[in-house]
C-alpha cells in the first residue's frame, strides 16, 4: 500500500504501519485511520484448547529468537500451571512477505524485549532469526493448521474463520487477556487521536487491553492529479464512516468513534485539494 501510493499507481493506499509526519511530508501524503484490529498468536499443540495457553511478549520474543525451543520449557510451564505441555520442538511460523501485521507484531516485541529490539527490531519485514515463512495471513494460518507444535501470528478474523487455537496474552497491566472486539477497543482507548494520527496501539495500558493492537491507515496524496477520482475516494470513505460500522463489527474490527471521524474530516480531508487549491471533500 505504501509503495504503490508513493509511486502514484493507486488512488489510495492502506497500511497497518502509520507513517511519521516527516515521511508524509516528503511524499506529499495525508493519512487517516479507519478501523482497529488485533494480531493474535496461534498455536497447534495436541490437546490445547483456544485460550488455554498463556504467553507473554518476552516468551514469544525468545521463541522467535530461537532461545526457547521446547513447549515444556520452564519459562512457558511457569505461566501455565496445570496445563500439560509436550516435550516437543517448537516450530515458529512467520510471514514470508512484508506486511503491516508483521510491523504490529515486531513493534510489540521490540517494546517488551530489549534483546529483540537490539537484534531484530521492527518493520513490515525483518531479518527473522528462525521460523518457516507463509505468504499472507492465510499462508501463516494454513502452515500453523497443518504443522504440529507450531506457533504463528495472524489477524483476528483468520483466527475466528479458521477456528484456530489462540493464546491468551499478558498485557502492559500484567493481566492475561483473550482477543476480542472489547480488548482491541480497550487498547484503542489509549490513543490520543486529537494529538496526531500517528498512533501505535501496541502495549497500551488498561486491564482489558489486547497488547498487539493496531489501526489500519489510509494514505492519499494532498495534491490530486486526478481530482475526480480523489473526490470518489473521499465519497466512498464518507459513506463507509457513516454506514460501515456494522460491517466492521461483523468482520471483527473496531470502527473509529464519531469524535475521531469528525477529526479525520477536519484535519486530513481538508488537506486533499485539486490543482486550483480547492478541497475535494464535500462539506
Amino acid at each position: 500500500g505504501i509503495k504503490q501510493i508513493e509511486a502514484k499507481t493507486v488512488d489510495f493506499g492502506a497500511s497497518d504501519m502509520p507513517l511519521k509526519d516527516e515521511d508524509l511530508a516528503k511524499n506529499g501524503l495525508v493519512q487517516f485511520p479507519t478501523v482497529v484490529g488485533g494480531t493474535i498468536p496461534v498455536v497447534n499443540i495436541a490437546g490445547i484448547k483456544p485460550g488455554e495457553l498463556k504467553l507473554t511478549g518476552t516468551v514469544i520474543a525468545d521463541i522467535y529468537l530461537g532461545k526457547i525451543t521446547k513447549w515444556n520449557d520452564a519459562a512457558i510451564t511457569a505461566l501455565n500451571p496445570g496445563v500439560k505441555l509436550p516435550d516437543a520442538q517448537i516450530a515458529p511460523v512467520r510471514r514470508a512477505d512484508g506486511s503491516g501485521t508483521t510491523f504490529g507484531f515486531t513493534n510489540y516485541l521490540s517494546q517488551v524485549s530489549p534483546e529483540w529490539k537490539a537484534k531484530v527490531g521492527e518493520g513490515t519485514a525483518v531479518n527473522w532469526p528462525t521460523g518457516a515463512g507463509g505468504k499472507g495471513n492465510e499462508g501463516v494460518a494454513a502452515f500453523v493448521g497443518r504443522l504440529p507444535n507450531s506457533i504463528g501470528y495472524v489477524e483476528y478474523a483468520y483466527v475466528k474463520q479458521n477456528k484456530m487455537t489462540y493464546a491468551q496474552m499478558q498485557n502492559a497491566a500484567g493481566k492475561f487477556v483473550s482477543p476480542s472486539d472489547a480488548s482491541f477497543k480497550a487498547a484503542a482507548a489509549g490513543a490520543d487521536w486529537a494529538k496526531s494520527f500517528y498512533q501505535i496501539l501496541g502495549n497500551k495500558p488498561g486491564d482489558q487491553s489486547w497488547p498487539i493492537t493496531s489501526a489500519t491507515f489510509i494514505l492519499m496524496h494532498k495534491a490530486q492529479d486526478k481530482p475526480e477520482q480523489g473526490k470518489e475516494v473521499l465519497k466512498f470513505f464518507s459513506w463507509a464512516y457513516a454506514n460501515g460500522d456494522k460491517a466492521a463489527d461483523d468482520l471483527d474490527y473496531v470502527p473509529m468513534p464519531d469524535s475521531v471521524k469528525k477529526l479525520i474530516k477536519e484535519r486530513a480531508w481538508s488537506q486533499i485539494k485539486d490543482a486550483s487549491g480547492a478541497t475535494l471533500a464535500q462539506q
